[in-house]
């Protein structure tokens, strides 16, 4: 224990415990009926900065990153998790080593980037692993393209041109799938809002309001 609290150890135990208090609290809002989307679209990082326009060069790279992570076919709180264990778990072993080698601890900053760039990859790992498991018998799974014409759900953040946010929808094999959705020009759609997938965009979808008729044909 007296480890895991000295100075140099603090920023990987905090992520820790930071894991453990979203797990306490997905499981008490859970068992009231509540969401917990709000919470998570608060400890996301703001992606609205600098990708105002939907072609800029920032914008692209924020969306291809993540894809690489899975981040539209894996529930964000599962990847946020995954992150925070990685995080913590990978700071304190090597920590841990520094320990063994020179006999005492570096600085948490020192490490915090070689840290972040082996914790990314496992996040990686888990999203294809549980994506493997959401996607289950190749016979029953719904490749991407067949999204085209679906409706979803925003469920964080809010869709702008350049700025996805996270979607999801069910199929009719009963399987949930989440998607980054966006739309174009100055229209913006909010959490909870209701979206056609009309287009596929490399990590994302380009998403419109559907009419009546779409949501009718989609129950």
């Amino acid at each position: 224990m007296a480890f895991l609290l000295q100075d140099g150890n603090l920023l990987y135990t905090g992520a820790l415990v930071l894991m453990l208090m979203i797990a306490a609290l997905e499981g008490v809002m859970t068992l009231i009926g509540v969401g917990i989307s709000d919470l998570l679209d608060n400890l996301l990082p703001d992606t609205d900065i600098d990708l105002d326009a939907p072609d800029t060069e920032a914008g692209g790279v924020l969306t291809r990153f993540l894809g690489w992570l899975r981040f539209g076919e894996v529930p964000a709180l599962i990847l946020l998790v995954a992150f925070l264990v990685a995080f913590g778990i990978t700071g304190l072993l090597l920590q841990m080593l520094v320990l063994g080698l020179v006999g005492f601890l570096l600085p948490s900053w020192l490490l915090a980037i070689p840290v972040l760039l082996l914790a990314l990859p496992q996040v990686r790992f888990v999203g294809n692993l549980l994506r493997r498991f959401a996607i289950g018998d190749e016979t029953e799974a719904v490749g991407r393209k067949s999204f085209i014409g679906r409706v979803a759900t925003i469920t964080i953040g809010e869709a702008a041109a350049g700025s996805p946010a996270e979607a999801r929808f069910s199929d009719e094999f009963g399987t949930t799938h989440y998607v980054m959705v966006e739309p174009e020009d100055d229209e913006t759609f909010s959490q909870g809002e209701q979206v056609l997938l009309v287009e596929e965009r490399g990590a994302s979808f380009r998403a419109i309001r559907p009419t009546s008729k779409h949501l009718v044909g989609n129950h």
